[in-house]
């Protein structure tokens, strides 16, 4: 049983640590993005040096106080709230925010885990290299987060995960003991790999203070198109196409379904696609080339070749950074113009691409019985990641099928199970798809995850509630 995080310990806690180190929470810091809930605190943390975390644990260890970590703030799944039980401990590491070091030649950097990511890939730039991960959020969200989520995001197909792109961790662990693990090697295979135990464990297992981050050249190019496609398998040709033309050169490779430019419209967002009628499916197309290659020459063969297999009706190809950033653009507002029309169930998942075709279409068809919705489905399916999100119908609220949710979450989410994919895709599982883990994880798996946290955090300190309930 946990204790609370009350003004008697505060006050002890207090007397070890630098002054300013606590504060009171401010109202940032305990709400979710969408409003769903709210969070708890006794008190703010918000510590210098991985010494002072480190005291901080060891301080809520002995005393038997939850420690919630909470980086930017972005998370979908409320793994950075709390909003029931003893009061915990918030620990911020936002102004642990340093470059530690870099080495171009290396491709690699270390940073603190409060360093905004849009920063982490400013400091690779300043060295003419690129760290990939890109998210909607990254002017806000910090790269401690994002390891510990696992972040995907719009560069997964080339690059992979925030798990591939790291080299090696520091964290405290739940007892206050430091794990030293900056390595930069690209092969170690001296036991256990910690790293990947801590990557995804969404602060159930310890507080991430810095990370080895591994870093890439610079493209030579970039170039965007934004194409209609005949259907969702129509696309999975057209990807296989690119794997085959631009093996290795493609960076992302979005599926857009019509709906999402409705929502745009409707919600007074000052973006329209290049196409009147906007046809009923897209994909954005984004190449990422070495020296020697002709940007729009290369993207205009893909789409001939593309055209004459007729997986592609019609195109823009962006012929300036200027135009790019306008199609990224409209994709990148999609979610804000979710959040304005109000999801009755927004489900994040990964299907085996051979099934991302039947499952579009066989959804609707689940819930139909359910109510009168509209689909909005986009995402990465370049990596099999769609967000496939329920709507009430146009001049109809969320709140009237506030009834049916629970119902509408567990069809789709029973249907993606069945055909073999995952309910937590890129957001990971927090507190909100906790019950989903129970129900549709594999019981070898879970039973060494409990195990797992039982050895680590015995006392069940590190963010209670959170993955395993």
């Amino acid at each position: 049983m946990l204790n609370p995080c009350d003004r008697a310990f505060i006050d002890r806690l207090a007397r070890d640590l630098p002054e300013g180190v606590l504060s009171a929470p401010e109202p940032r810091h305990l709400e979710e993005p969408r409003g769903r809930w709210t969070g708890q605190a006794g008190v703010l943390a918000r510590p210098r040096t991985t010494a002072e975390v480190a005291a901080i644990v060891r301080a809520c260890a002995t005393a038997r106080v939850g420690v919630i970590p909470w980086s930017g703030g972005t998370g979908l799944v409320g793994g950075q709230i709390m909003t029931s039980g003893p009061a915990p401990l918030l620990m911020s590491l936002e102004r642990m925010a340093a470059l530690r070091g870099v080495w171009p030649e290396e491709n690699a950097m270390v940073v603190e885990a409060g360093m905004i990511l849009a920063d982490v890939q400013a400091e690779a730039a300043k060295v003419g290299r690129l760290f990939p991960l890109s998210l909607a959020s990254e002017g806000s969200c910090r790269i401690g987060g994002n390891l510990a989520a696992n972040a995907g995001g719009t560069a997964v197909l080339r690059y992979g995960n925030a798990r591939d792109l790291c080299l090696g961790l520091e964290a405290v662990l739940p007892d206050g003991s430091v794990f030293n693990g900056l390595s930069r090697l690209r092969k170690d295979n001296a036991g256990y790999d910690l790293r990947h135990l801590l990557i995804g464990s969404e602060g159930t297992l310890g507080v991430i203070t810095a990370a080895s981050l591994k870093l890439f050249p610079q493209p030579a190019a970039r170039v965007v198109a934004l194409v209609s496609v005949p259907s969702p398998a129509a696309a999975l040709d057209l990807l296989a196409l690119c794997g085959d033309r631009a093996a290795g050169m493609v960076s992302a490779f979005e599926l857009i379904h019509r709906m999402g430019f409705d929502f745009l419209e409707e919600t007074g967002f000052d973006l329209r696609p290049p196409f009147d009628p906007v046809p009923e499916w897209l994909v954005l197309l984004e190449l990422e080339l070495p020296a020697g290659l002709e940007a729009e020459a290369t993207m205009a063969g893909l789409y001939a070749a593309a055209s004459e297999a007729g997986l592609v009706t019609d195109g823009v190809i962006a012929t300036s950074q200027a135009q790019g950033a306008a199609i990224w653009a409209l994709r990148e507002t999609i979610p804000l113009a979710n959040r304005k029309v109000g999801a009755v169930s927004s489900h994040d998942i990964s299907l085996p691409l051979s099934a991302i075709p039947g499952f579009i279409e066989a959804a609707p068809r689940a819930i139909a019985g359910l109510g009168a919705f509209r689909v909005n489905c986009f995402g990465h399916l370049g990596d099999g990641n769609l967000h496939w999100n329920v709507f009430p119908e146009r001049g109809h609220g969320k709140a009237e099928h506030e009834g049916v949710r629970d119902q509408v979450k567990r069809v789709v989410h029973d249907l993606v199970h069945s055909l073999g994919g995952s309910v937590a895709a890129e957001h990971g599982v927090g507190r909100l798809k906790v019950a989903d883990l129970a129900r549709y994880g594999d019981p070898g798996k879970l039973a060494a995850m409990r195990a797992i946290k039982a050895a680590l955090d015995p006392m069940g300190i590190m963010n209670p509630g959170a993955v395993l309930g």
